[in-house]
């Protein structure tokens, strides 16, 4: 990870004259990071005695990347921050430069942003007139990847191309293809979908070819599988996952595997297999818990937006308030929980801040403008779902891919729908028949409903019963049985009050006099969740008590007087 390690699995020459000569203990951690036995070099390095400060400060800078690898990321960042102090104190700008480097990424994969911003600013005073070498390297990537986050491309393909001029000088292969694969991301960012891809294949090109070392392999292969996710070329994500999969095989600690898991689930519910999918996002929250913060909150937010599909509202509420407790917000997929539940103004509000927070990239606002139309539809906002739709198709436009077209086509038949425009059963039969091209189940049968009420509304009942069975049938194929059931029963009258059939029954159990806790274990529920229930219940009716509540209940024919 750290370069403390090169691709051949040797420590860099600048390395090996602590080395030279000595079979002791942090010779034995060198070794054991040298084959990826993450454990044992953690021992060694925790065990061992060093004969002088040189010695120390390589058995810390050891002792960090073993317990990086090992997912210990407070141990992690203790013994790399005491290695920049040693490394430091020795007057070795260089390596004290490399740790201030790590120190950033790691501070910045535990979602600390200012500490890991000053941890950045301090590596770029270390190394300030350093030799151009591979601690200059790493720190030019980064300075990249930071100036591509906060939108300066121009800067950030600056950066970037001088990192991968050095790499190739050096040469490095880690070096070079990091510097490619950031390349990569931000050319597909400018619009140069063929190019930007280019560069992230030249990239894993290496990784496959086992040319580099742990880090880069896991950082190259995750940033391809999510560049092909942001533009949808899954084909393209399956051919190198191939690729990698075979050469992982020899090399079993050399990806990511929690990271990976995140990008499997995604697969795995695009190909409508929500109960593996659920199973893989949670073994990637828990996995990645310890060591990778930004991506555990990911894993749990695929969760939640998982158990959404498969119409476990209660259990993706708790997946998602994981992924905040995380990451210190909400993200969007939040927003169609909360539409499910009836709380269309709370959805309004979440993705409403998640677009301001993602103000240029392209990409990323293509996968929030469809919940924007979705949200804003409900909310009665056609003006702000027409801005929403226009600026989804120019993005479709701009990057042509097949599944940003269909996105942008069932979004606009959505708003057609809503309008009550008689252009809504073309298009939104359009959009059925790209969604089945790329044999995407839960989409298609989304779209399928969409229609059955287009086909309604215009008068052909048969082909809306046809159309409301058909994705009936797709829903319930691949589990997502809420969905299933309101695409059967498309003419059942509302709910009071927006109660949601979750909702419906708790209030029900209300009126026969449970307790939160009773109700808990009926209904197989944690008492806070139940707690949080009755809030809703109680905002939405109008009521403040429990017997107001079932009073409510039975004027609105929600209880059995038998």
């Amino acid at each position: 990870m750290t370069g403390s390690v090169g691709s051949d699995g040797h420590p860099h020459p600048a390395r090996r004259t602590l080395m030279a000569g000595r079979p002791g203990d942090v010779a034995e951690a060198r070794a054991a990071l040298g084959r990826h036995d993450w454990q044992a070099g953690f021992d060694a390095a925790t065990a061992a005695h060093p004969e002088s400060p040189e010695e120390d400060a390589e058995r810390l800078d050891l002792l960090a990347e073993a317990a990086w690898w090992l997912g210990r990321l407070d141990d992690c960042i203790a013994a790399r921050e005491a290695a920049h102090r040693a490394f430091d104190d020795l007057g070795d700008r260089e390596r004290a430069g490399a740790c201030a480097v790590w120190c950033y990424e790691h501070h910045a994969i535990a979602a600390r942003p200012a500490i890991a911003g000053a941890w950045l600013r301090r590596a770029r005073r270390t190394l300030d007139g350093a030799p151009e070498g591979m601690a200059v390297g790493i720190l030019w990537l980064r300075e990249a990847e930071a100036a591509h986050g906060a939108g300066e491309l121009a800067t950030a393909r600056a950066i970037a191309d001088d990192a991968l001029a050095l790499g190739r000088r050096l040469p490095s292969a880690d070096l070079e293809a990091e510097a490619l694969q950031a390349i990569g991301r931000i050319l597909i960012d400018e619009g140069d979908l063929a190019e930007g891809l280019g560069h992230l294949d030249e990239a894993m090109l290496f990784a496959v070819e086992g040319r580099l070392g742990p880090y880069s392999t896991g950082k190259v292969y995750c940033s391809l599988i999510s560049a092909c996710e942001d533009v949808g070329d899954f084909d393209r994500a399956a051919e190198w996952t191939d690729a990698t999969l075979r050469w992982a095989e020899q090399h079993p600690f050399a990806i990511f595997p929690g990271i990976c898991r995140v990008h499997h689930a995604i697969v795995l519910k695009r190909r409508g297999s929500l109960a593996e999918a659920e199973q893989e996002a949670l073994r990637a929250g828990e996995e990645l818990i310890g060591s990778h913060v930004g991506n555990s909150a990911a894993a749990y937010a695929e969760l939640g937006d998982i158990r959404r599909r498969l119409g476990d509202l209660d259990r993706a509420e708790d997946a998602f308030e994981r992924a905040r407790a995380l990451c210190g917000r909400d993200c969007a997929d939040l927003a169609l929980l909360r539409l499910a539940q009836g709380r269309t103004e709370t959805a309004s509000t979440i993705v409403a801040e998640c677009l301001r927070d993602t103000p240029t990239h392209r990409l990323a606002r293509a996968r929030l403008l469809p919940i924007q139309v979705h949200v804003s539809v409900a909310a009665g906002d056609l003006d702000a779902a027409a801005a929403a739709a226009d600026e989804l198709e120019a993005i479709a436009d701009a990057y042509g891919t097949a599944p940003l077209r269909a996105t942008a086509s069932a979004t606009r038949g959505r708003l057609l729908l809503a309008a009550h425009d008689a252009a809504a059963v073309a298009v939104l039969g359009q959009a059925v028949a790209a969604w089945e091209a790329l044999d995407v189940p839960y989409e298609v049968a989304t779209a399928r409903t969409l229609l059955g009420q287009a086909l309604r509304d215009a008068g052909d009942a048969a082909g809306a019963t046809a159309s409301f069975t058909a994705a009936a049938g797709l829903f319930d194929q691949i589990g997502a049985r809420l969905d299933a059931r309101r695409a059967l029963d498309d003419h059942r009258p509302a709910r009071p009050a927006g109660l949601s059939e979750r909702e419906v029954e708790v209030l029900r159990l209300i009126a026969s006099g449970m307790t939160n806790n009773a109700i808990a274990a009926d209904l197989h529920l944690s008492v806070k969740t139940v707690s949080r229930h009755l809030s809703n219940i109680f905002t939405k009716i109008g009521v403040s008590s429990r017997s107001a509540a079932t009073a409510w209940a039975y004027a609105h024919d929600l209880v059995d007087r038998a």
